[in-house]
């Protein structure tokens, strides 16, 4: 097992495509935006932190559209020493939408599909309730495939979700959705497990 994430200000971010992108398709297109992210989060920590990074997962559409393809997610859990607050997570939110714009983001309907999907999901035990951003994220805890990533996360390196929530063991159990189907080790370059951001710039 490594060790354990500290879980004073850690911080979980769920990602998600389902279309292409200038990348390529959904895997690749996670594969390409995982170290622009790594280096978002330094510059927005302003010091190194580490990173747990799920497996990727295949995972049916829940809402939206019908017709669309298959989504490709993953999560990763972030420790970070910066202390939660309403105007860092509306920065880090802001540094989020503007990578799903690098990759072709277009917001056109509700829960339609998207060529990239950066959910902020909890910071520590943050609440915000406004238009532009709820965290807890609302909906965390019902969707199969943000579970099946974050408890991919918790078997190696455990950490604690926002307090208020039962296990994740049990809240998937509860979940009515198609479990996701995971995609073999180190599909598409990706490898699951924890790393350090590094001192270098957002290209």
């Amino acid at each position: 097992m490594e060790p354990t994430c500290s879980t004073g200000s850690a911080l979980a971010i769920g990602l998600g495509a389902n279309l292409p992108s200038a990348a390529g398709g959904p895997c690749e297109t996670l594969v390409a935006v995982r170290p622009r992210l790594e280096s978002l989060l330094h510059i927005w920590a302003a010091e190194p932190c580490v990173l747990h990074w799920s497996p990727l997962v295949r995972s049916a559409p829940v809402g939206g559209p019908p017709g669309q393809p298959d989504y490709i997610n993953a999560a990763v859990v972030v420790e970070v020493s910066r202390t939660p607050s309403h105007s860092a997570a509306l920065e880090l939110l802001h540094g989020l939408q503007q990578l799903e714009l690098v990759f072709g983001r277009q917001r056109l309907e509700h829960w339609g599909p998207r060529s990239l999907d950066l959910d902020l999901l909890w910071w520590g035990d943050l609440t915000i309730e406004e238009p532009a951003l709820q965290l807890p994220h609302p909906r965390w805890h019902q969707r199969a495939f943000v579970l099946a990533p974050l408890l991919a996360i918790e078997r190696r390196s455990p950490f604690q979700a926002p307090r208020g929530y039962p296990p994740l063991t049990a809240l998937m159990e509860a979940t009515q959705e198609r479990p996701p189907r995971p995609l073999l080790p180190q599909s598409h370059g990706w490898l699951a497990g924890s790393s350090a951001t590094k001192d270098h710039q957002a290209n």
